[in-house]
């Protein structure tokens, strides 16, 4: 079977203070790192076991992984697993890239976030453009705050014209048509994000062919559905794998609604729904209603 697992271990800790970010500038005790990188190991090990099963993982950690050394290994390594269809992280993209150069870049993608005020423009876009050296799949977003709309736009006339640049709209905000526009003439998909989706009911791949799992092998069909569907390790979980409707009024994350069946984001970004990197290109500008149903 294809399964597709998004990744959260205990790791919490950032190198970043962004304001938007409940999450910023916390620091992990040893302990907790120990901790952290005994669950990441276990679950490299699971996933590196022999399987009919075709898998693709998306790590998206609280903190920033990509600065710890066993994040970087991980990925390395799983990406040159046969039966590992992509494996992907989010990441601010403020660690070293040399250790690419031994990843396969036909597996390995990266979802990068650039937080202006953070690091410099130029370090920034220096690493981006070493990515796109080493042959990497990669995409590039930013949050949709006012004062990142000229940062944004040097990115999007700097960057490699291949990289998709995203537009996440900023939580709690709500945009004007005028300013919605701003940012969909960077990111044409940006519509999507905009308001949340409709999702009570609706069908959706999570708990079928998507699953959540927790640094304690806890299995859940998504981050926002904390009902549990078993454990990894012991293998419970697959019982439990069948069709299901959301049971979540709205969904308004992009890891999250991007899998639901009524919204065409397969298809967007068909060969890269991990790293967001849509195929070929993004799709026109579409309207959407104040709920973001289509």
């Amino acid at each position: 079977m294809d399964l597709t697992i998004l990744y959260r271990g205990p790791l919490a800790s950032c190198d970043y203070d962004c304001p938007y970010c409940p999450f910023a500038k916390r620091r992990d005790s040893p302990g907790q790192l120990r901790a952290d990188r005994a669950a990441l190991e276990r679950f490299a090990a699971w996933a590196s076991r022999p399987t009919d099963d075709r898998l693709s993982v998306l790590f998206t950690p609280w903190g920033e992984g990509l600065v710890r050394s066993w994040y970087r290994r991980t990925l390395t390594e799983l990406s040159h697993l046969p039966h590992l269809r992509r494996v992907a992280i989010q990441t601010n993209l403020s660690c070293r890239t040399d250790w690419l150069a031994d990843a396969d870049p036909e597996k390995l993608a990266l979802w990068c976030t650039y937080h202006p005020g953070q690091t410099p423009y130029d370090r920034f876009l220096t690493k981006a453009r070493e990515l796109a050296r080493l042959g990497i799949r990669f995409s590039v977003g930013v949050v949709g705050l006012d004062e990142h709309l000229e940062p944004a736009r040097r990115l999007r006339a700097e960057l490699p014209a291949h990289v998709y640049l995203w537009i996440n709209a900023a939580e709690g905000h709500t945009y004007t048509d005028e300013e919605a526009a701003r940012w969909t003439d960077l990111d044409p998909l940006f519509p999507y994000s905009r308001h949340p989706h409709r999702s009570a009911g609706l069908p959706c791949r999570t708990g079928e062919s998507v699953i959540s799992v927790d640094g304690a092998g806890t299995v859940r069909r998504c981050h926002f559905v904390p009902a549990e569907l078993g454990n990894l390790y012991d293998g419970s979980y697959r019982r439990a794998l069948a069709p299901r409707e959301c049971p979540l009024a709205v969904c308004d994350c992009h890891i999250g609604y991007v899998h639901l069946e009524t919204l065409p984001l397969y298809d967007v970004f068909a060969g890269g729904v991990l790293e967001r990197v849509p195929a070929p290109a993004p799709t026109p500008a579409i309207s959407l209603s104040p709920t973001g149903s289509t």
